[in-house]
């Protein structure tokens, strides 16, 4: 099963896109992208900055924008294969880049801000216990049915606060991403940061110093993922955001 996980890396990357986002200016956010939900949620995009500008070094696989993701869709709300964060916590994650530059790797994003409406579009897909073609690569020892009981798919992301990205490692010197031992988005133990396991000693190795990274420079883990890190000091702790993935709503820095 590990060795079968492991394989993922050789999927075509028709499905992964690698691209940056350069914000061309200040775009109204329409007032129609506001979730309903229980509660308000923010379109204000004036405290968030794109990656590629805030933290050049990083390299972008957005996959939410992709196919290459346990839906198999492009995901609602994401407009360019960009990637977004508040201002606080892409300070901080630009000095995680230094740091990482300094040890010979790259941040690898896969995901940052998450609009509402695309954790909406999860939402939908869960309820969709008939669609399931990319259970092979993301969920394979679950049923569809217990991903929203179980935590895997929830209401509200931490994502959507604008302060937590998904990341991994990438060794310059090898021209390929650090062996984490499984896959972003696998859903099952195996994501865990503390598991053990099948992994081998490097593999353990690797996912230590992405953590060591990220939480020298101010993020905090996710007991559960091994690439998720929410800025610890998060300015915006209570406020959910919903506007697009997309240049166009964040002004040039």
């Amino acid at each position: 099963m590990f060795k079968k996980i492991l394989k993922l890396a050789a999927l075509p990357i028709a499905a992964a896109v690698l691209s940056s986002c350069v914000a061309p200016g200040t775009k109204p956010i329409p007032s129609g992208s506001i979730a309903q939900t229980e509660s308000a949620v923010s379109v204000d995009a004036s405290d968030f900055v794109s990656l590629a500008e805030a933290v050049p070094d990083v390299i972008l696989e957005i996959r939410y924008y992709s196919t290459y993701n346990f839906v198999g869709d492009r995901i609602d709300g994401y407009e360019e294969p960009c990637a977004l964060m508040t201002k606080e916590a892409a300070t901080a994650l630009k000095k995680a880049s230094d740091d990482a530059v300094g040890k010979g790797y790259r941040l690898k994003i896969y995901d940052a801000y998450r609009p509402q409406t695309a954790v909406n579009n999860f939402i939908e897909w869960a309820e969709d216990t008939d669609d399931t073609r990319m259970k092979e690569y993301f969920y394979p020892k679950l049923d569809k049915s217990v991903l929203f009981e179980q935590g895997y798919i929830a209401e509200k992301s931490g994502h959507s606060r604008g302060s937590t990205v998904d990341l991994t490692l990438f060794d310059m010197s090898k021209g390929k991403e650090l062996d984490m031992g499984g896959t972003f988005d696998y859903f099952g133990e195996l994501s865990h940061p503390d598991y053990v396991g099948d992994l081998t000693p490097e593999q353990i190795q690797n996912r230590n110093i992405l953590r060591d990274i990220m939480v020298e420079n101010g993020f905090k883990p996710l007991d559960t993922e091994w690439w998720h890190f929410t800025l610890a000091d998060e300015p915006y702790p209570d406020t959910y955001f919903d506007f697009p993935v997309s240049g166009d709503s964040v002004e040039t820095r």
